[in-house]
């Protein structure tokens, strides 16, 4: 080998060792990177008695990076949009109020109707409030309906609804709840998939789905299906002594969800962008202190 096709292959080794390090450094600080999180709340969750206004302000000094509205709703939509400028506060979505009071899985096809037109409107009221997505219980499984119909009657909802949320940019957002429909991750992974839209995806709760598996098991298998997170805590204990409903009833960190393992599985499938705390709220104490929970989740 001469000295020219020397030094050549030796400037390419070196070029091949530096681009295999660069990738390797890229490839862990990914498995290194925190969740990069936006902190919201509900609405509903603010209990002082205050203008629209005045509780953007208290949201916005506590620390909040956003507020989720219910929608449709009695707010007045030009003060709304004037607080969320004035403070800085954003909106980035909103929960459909009326998917439990008229399910899309319902037998009548005029109640799911009614369902289906209280998510339209809230798609376009996601617009103008400047979110991205609607939460809607995508059915329920009782007495009256099975699995099936659900299943059969909830898709034909949604893409009814798809023009809309491609005409307005906003996406609906399934939310795991204890309607007994959609009960494993990977169901749950492939209803969204049968959609083919990228209109579609979950706002996944952590704490609803302890009571019968595992957050981390759920994060990984929805993966980039996973549009916004719910945070709330839950306690088998009390769920044992108490009754069902009371697991709820626990601080973030006091009960069962292993805030740690959730920030792994977050941050292995590289998830950045909203988490709502859904919890009992009060007075501007009782939401500060929701508000440093967040943070300490998110440490965790």
């Amino acid at each position: 080998m001469d000295r020219r096709d020397f030094l050549i292959k030796s400037a390419l080794a070196a070029t091949a060792v530096s681009a295999v390090g660069h990738h390797a450094m890229a490839a862990d600080a990914k498995v290194a990177a925190q969740p990069m999180v936006k902190k919201s709340l509900k609405w509903g969750m603010v209990k002082e008695d205050l203008s629209v206004m005045d509780k953007f302000k208290l949201l916005k000094d506590l620390g909040y990076d956003g507020v989720e509205l219910d929608s449709p709703n009695e707010l007045d939509m030009k003060e709304v949009l004037a607080a969320r400028d004035k403070t800085g506060l954003l909106i980035p979505g909103t929960v459909n109020s009326l998917h439990w009071k008229y399910p899309l899985s319902h037998p009548d096809p005029a109640t799911r109707s009614l369902c289906t037109k209280s998510i339209e409107k809230a798609l376009w009221d996601t617009k103008a409030y400047g979110g991205t997505t609607v939460l809607v219980v995508p059915g329920v499984v009782n007495a009256d309906v099975s699995y099936a119909e659900a299943y059969e009657r909830s898709q034909a909802e949604i893409r009814k609804l798809l023009p809309i949320a491609e005409k307005t940019g906003v996406k609906i957002a399934f939310e795991n709840v204890w309607n007994q429909f959609l009960l494993s991750p990977l169901e749950a992974a492939r209803y969204v998939d049968e959609f083919d839209s990228e209109m579609v995806g979950w706002y996944f709760d952590i704490g609803n789905v302890l009571r019968y598996s595992w957050p981390a098991s759920w994060i990984e298998a929805l993966d980039h299906r996973i549009l916004k997170l719910d945070l709330k805590e839950f306690s088998f204990k009390k769920q044992n002594d108490e009754g069902l409903w009371k697991g709820f009833q626990v601080e973030f960190f006091d009960g069962d969800v292993n805030w740690p393992v959730v920030n792994q599985a977050l941050k292995k499938i590289g998830y950045s962008g909203w988490a709502s705390a859904e919890v009992s709220g009060g007075d501007r104490k009782r939401l500060l202190t929701i508000r440093e929970k967040m943070d300490d989740i998110f440490k965790a």
